[in-house]
């Protein structure tokens, strides 16, 4: 919102990274891991 957006376009970016983790943790079947570094990086 800091950057002019709109509450709700920040609101349904939160909300898409949530679910892509959600389904990210079920695909893979783990826990999700709070400080998870990704291995490409």
């Amino acid at each position: 919102m800091a950057e002019g957006k709109n509450r709700m376009s920040v609101l349904n970016a939160v909300r898409a990274k949530l679910v892509h983790r959600m389904f990210a943790v079920i695909r893979n079947n783990q826990d999700y891991q709070k400080d998870y570094v990704n291995a490409l990086v």
